[in-house]
Protein backbone atom coordinates (compact mmCIF):
# COMPACT_ATOMS: atom_id res chain seq x y z
CA UNK A 1 0.00 0.00 0.00
CA UNK A 2 1.41 3.39 -1.00
CA UNK A 3 1.28 6.18 1.55
CA UNK A 4 2.31 8.99 -0.77
CA UNK A 5 2.58 9.98 -4.42
CA UNK A 6 3.88 7.45 -6.92
CA UNK A 7 7.58 8.16 -7.35
CA UNK A 8 8.54 8.14 -11.03
CA UNK A 9 11.85 8.02 -12.85
CA UNK A 10 11.73 9.12 -16.51
CA UNK A 11 14.28 7.41 -18.77
CA UNK A 12 14.36 8.73 -22.34
CA UNK A 13 17.15 10.16 -24.48
CA UNK A 14 14.83 12.87 -25.83
CA UNK A 15 14.73 15.87 -23.47
CA UNK A 16 11.46 17.03 -25.00
CA UNK A 17 9.75 13.75 -24.12
CA UNK A 18 11.01 13.87 -20.56
CA UNK A 19 10.02 17.52 -20.21
CA UNK A 20 6.53 16.88 -21.55
CA UNK A 21 5.92 13.96 -19.23
CA UNK A 22 7.30 15.88 -16.25
CA UNK A 23 4.94 18.81 -16.91
CA UNK A 24 1.94 16.50 -17.30
CA UNK A 25 2.72 14.59 -14.13
CA UNK A 26 3.38 17.75 -12.12
CA UNK A 27 -0.35 18.49 -12.32
CA UNK A 28 -1.23 15.12 -10.76
CA UNK A 29 -1.23 15.15 -6.94
CA UNK A 30 -0.68 11.39 -6.80
CA UNK A 31 2.38 11.39 -9.11
CA UNK A 32 5.86 12.76 -8.50
CA UNK A 33 8.84 12.76 -10.87
CA UNK A 34 11.91 12.13 -8.73
CA UNK A 35 14.55 11.77 -11.45
CA UNK A 36 15.39 11.77 -15.13
CA UNK A 37 17.86 9.69 -17.15
CA UNK A 38 19.00 10.03 -20.74
CA UNK A 39 20.53 6.54 -21.00
CA UNK A 40 19.86 3.07 -19.68
CA UNK A 41 23.00 3.19 -17.54
CA UNK A 42 21.85 6.43 -15.92
CA UNK A 43 18.46 4.89 -15.22
CA UNK A 44 20.00 1.87 -13.47
CA UNK A 45 22.17 4.14 -11.32
CA UNK A 46 19.35 6.53 -10.45
CA UNK A 47 17.06 3.69 -9.36
CA UNK A 48 19.46 3.04 -6.52
CA UNK A 49 19.74 6.74 -5.71
CA UNK A 50 16.16 8.02 -5.82
CA UNK A 51 14.21 4.79 -5.21
CA UNK A 52 11.34 5.26 -7.66
CA UNK A 53 8.19 3.16 -7.65
CA UNK A 54 7.95 3.17 -11.45
CA UNK A 55 10.54 3.71 -14.17
CA UNK A 56 9.02 4.97 -17.42
CA UNK A 57 11.59 3.52 -19.81
CA UNK A 58 12.30 4.19 -23.47
CA UNK A 59 13.78 1.27 -25.41
CA UNK A 60 16.17 2.91 -27.83
CA UNK A 61 18.77 4.93 -25.97
CA UNK A 62 22.51 5.39 -26.56
CA UNK A 63 24.86 2.97 -24.84
CA UNK A 64 22.84 0.67 -22.62
CA UNK A 65 19.36 0.35 -24.11
CA UNK A 66 16.09 0.12 -22.25
CA UNK A 67 15.95 -3.67 -22.45
CA UNK A 68 19.23 -4.23 -20.65
CA UNK A 69 18.42 -1.48 -18.17
CA UNK A 70 15.07 -3.13 -17.47
CA UNK A 71 16.76 -6.50 -16.94
CA UNK A 72 19.20 -5.03 -14.44
CA UNK A 73 16.56 -3.03 -12.58
CA UNK A 74 14.06 -5.87 -12.21
CA UNK A 75 16.79 -8.34 -11.23
CA UNK A 76 18.20 -6.02 -8.60
CA UNK A 77 17.15 -5.37 -5.00
CA UNK A 78 15.06 -2.30 -5.85
CA UNK A 79 11.29 -2.61 -5.82
CA UNK A 80 10.91 -0.40 -8.88
CA UNK A 81 8.67 -1.62 -11.66
CA UNK A 82 9.31 -0.76 -15.30
CA UNK A 83 6.80 0.57 -17.79
CA UNK A 84 8.12 0.67 -21.35
CA UNK A 85 7.48 3.81 -23.41
CA UNK A 86 8.13 3.27 -27.09
CA UNK A 87 7.11 4.09 -30.63
CA UNK A 88 5.78 0.60 -31.29
CA UNK A 89 5.60 0.73 -35.06
CA UNK A 90 9.32 1.47 -35.22
CA UNK A 91 10.46 -0.64 -32.32
CA UNK A 92 11.14 -4.37 -32.63
CA UNK A 93 12.34 -4.85 -29.05
CA UNK A 94 9.14 -4.75 -27.02
CA UNK A 95 8.97 -8.53 -26.60
CA UNK A 96 12.53 -8.52 -25.31
CA UNK A 97 11.68 -5.78 -22.84
CA UNK A 98 8.75 -7.74 -21.47
CA UNK A 99 10.95 -10.82 -21.20
CA UNK A 100 13.45 -8.67 -19.32
CA UNK A 101 10.88 -7.98 -16.63
CA UNK A 102 8.90 -4.93 -17.71
CA UNK A 103 5.40 -4.81 -16.27
CA UNK A 104 3.90 -3.50 -19.47
CA UNK A 105 4.32 -0.86 -22.09
CA UNK A 106 2.69 2.10 -23.72
CA UNK A 107 3.26 3.88 -27.00
CA UNK A 108 4.15 7.52 -27.36
CA UNK A 109 1.04 8.37 -29.37
CA UNK A 110 -1.33 7.26 -26.60
CA UNK A 111 -3.72 9.76 -25.05
CA UNK A 112 -2.26 11.56 -22.04
CA UNK A 113 -4.90 10.14 -19.73
CA UNK A 114 -3.94 6.63 -20.87
CA UNK A 115 -0.30 7.31 -20.09
CA UNK A 116 -1.15 8.48 -16.58
CA UNK A 117 -3.44 5.51 -16.05
CA UNK A 118 -0.67 3.17 -17.20
CA UNK A 119 1.71 4.55 -14.61
CA UNK A 120 -0.85 4.15 -11.84
CA UNK A 121 -1.74 0.61 -12.89
CA UNK A 122 1.88 -0.51 -12.84
CA UNK A 123 2.56 1.30 -9.56
CA UNK A 124 -0.34 -0.58 -7.99
CA UNK A 125 1.38 -3.87 -8.80
CA UNK A 126 -0.64 -4.82 -11.84
CA UNK A 127 0.49 -5.09 -15.44
CA UNK A 128 -0.65 -3.16 -18.47
CA UNK A 129 -0.97 -4.85 -21.82
CA UNK A 130 -3.82 -3.72 -24.03
CA UNK A 131 -5.65 -6.27 -26.20
CA UNK A 132 -4.72 -4.50 -29.44
CA UNK A 133 -1.11 -4.44 -28.36
CA UNK A 134 -1.16 -8.10 -27.36
CA UNK A 135 -2.12 -9.14 -30.89
CA UNK A 136 0.49 -6.83 -32.38
CA UNK A 137 3.13 -8.31 -30.09
CA UNK A 138 2.29 -11.80 -31.28
CA UNK A 139 2.23 -10.71 -34.92
CA UNK A 140 5.52 -8.84 -34.60
CA UNK A 141 7.49 -11.58 -32.92
CA UNK A 142 5.89 -14.84 -34.04
CA UNK A 143 8.39 -15.31 -36.86
CA UNK A 144 11.49 -14.28 -34.94
CA UNK A 145 13.86 -17.08 -33.91
CA UNK A 146 14.61 -15.44 -30.57
CA UNK A 147 10.88 -15.36 -29.75
CA UNK A 148 10.11 -18.90 -30.84
CA UNK A 149 10.06 -21.63 -28.16
CA UNK A 150 13.08 -23.91 -28.41
CA UNK A 151 10.86 -26.95 -27.89
CA UNK A 152 7.33 -27.87 -28.98
CA UNK A 153 4.55 -26.79 -26.60
CA UNK A 154 4.36 -29.10 -23.60
CA UNK A 155 1.52 -29.73 -21.15
CA UNK A 156 1.30 -27.19 -18.35
CA UNK A 157 1.86 -29.25 -15.21
CA UNK A 158 -0.65 -28.66 -12.45
CA UNK A 159 -2.94 -26.53 -14.59
CA UNK A 160 -6.58 -27.51 -14.82
CA UNK A 161 -8.47 -27.42 -18.10
CA UNK A 162 -10.41 -24.36 -16.94
CA UNK A 163 -7.18 -22.59 -15.98
CA UNK A 164 -5.78 -23.45 -19.39
CA UNK A 165 -8.82 -21.79 -20.98
CA UNK A 166 -8.30 -18.73 -18.80
CA UNK A 167 -4.60 -18.59 -19.65
CA UNK A 168 -5.45 -18.72 -23.35
CA UNK A 169 -7.84 -15.80 -22.96
CA UNK A 170 -5.30 -13.82 -20.95
CA UNK A 171 -2.85 -14.45 -23.79
CA UNK A 172 -5.36 -12.95 -26.20
CA UNK A 173 -5.48 -9.80 -24.11
CA UNK A 174 -8.87 -10.38 -22.49
CA UNK A 175 -9.64 -8.51 -19.28
CA UNK A 176 -11.14 -10.33 -16.28
CA UNK A 177 -14.56 -9.02 -17.25
CA UNK A 178 -14.18 -10.30 -20.81
CA UNK A 179 -12.91 -13.66 -19.58
CA UNK A 180 -15.98 -13.95 -17.37
CA UNK A 181 -18.24 -13.21 -20.31
CA UNK A 182 -16.44 -15.67 -22.61
CA UNK A 183 -16.56 -18.52 -20.09
CA UNK A 184 -19.94 -17.69 -18.51
CA UNK A 185 -18.46 -17.27 -15.05
CA UNK A 186 -18.40 -14.38 -12.59
CA UNK A 187 -15.71 -11.71 -12.68
CA UNK A 188 -14.63 -12.78 -9.19
CA UNK A 189 -14.16 -16.36 -10.40
CA UNK A 190 -12.16 -15.16 -13.41
CA UNK A 191 -9.96 -13.08 -11.13
CA UNK A 192 -9.47 -16.08 -8.87
CA UNK A 193 -8.37 -18.24 -11.81
CA UNK A 194 -5.87 -15.59 -12.91
CA UNK A 195 -4.47 -15.34 -9.38
CA UNK A 196 -3.99 -19.12 -9.20
CA UNK A 197 -2.25 -19.09 -12.58
CA UNK A 198 0.14 -16.41 -11.35
CA UNK A 199 1.00 -18.59 -8.34
CA UNK A 200 1.23 -21.91 -10.18
CA UNK A 201 3.34 -20.55 -13.02
CA UNK A 202 5.50 -18.36 -10.81
CA UNK A 203 4.55 -15.36 -12.95
CA UNK A 204 5.14 -11.88 -11.62
CA UNK A 205 2.15 -10.34 -13.36
CA UNK A 206 -0.30 -10.57 -16.24
CA UNK A 207 2.34 -9.71 -18.83
CA UNK A 208 4.28 -12.84 -17.98
CA UNK A 209 1.08 -14.87 -18.32
CA UNK A 210 0.67 -13.48 -21.84
CA UNK A 211 4.23 -14.47 -22.70
CA UNK A 212 3.70 -17.95 -21.25
CA UNK A 213 0.48 -18.42 -23.23
CA UNK A 214 2.29 -17.49 -26.42
CA UNK A 215 5.37 -19.62 -25.74
CA UNK A 216 3.23 -22.64 -24.90
CA UNK A 217 1.40 -22.36 -28.17
CA UNK A 218 -1.94 -21.44 -26.59
CA UNK A 219 -2.15 -18.22 -28.61
CA UNK A 220 -1.73 -17.96 -32.37
CA UNK A 221 -2.02 -15.18 -34.92
CA UNK A 222 -5.48 -16.36 -35.87
CA UNK A 223 -6.75 -16.23 -32.32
Amino acid sequence: MMTGPVRILLADDQPLVRSGLRVIMADQPDLEVVGEAATGAEAVQLVGDVHPDVVVMDVRMPGMDGIEATRLITAGPAAARVLILTTFDEDDHVYGALRAGASGFMVKDMALDDILTAVRVVAAGDALIAPRVTRRLIAEFAGRPEATPAHPPRPLAGITEREREVLTLVGRGRSNTEIAEDLFITVATAKSHVSRLLTKLGARDRVQLVITAYEMGLVTLTG
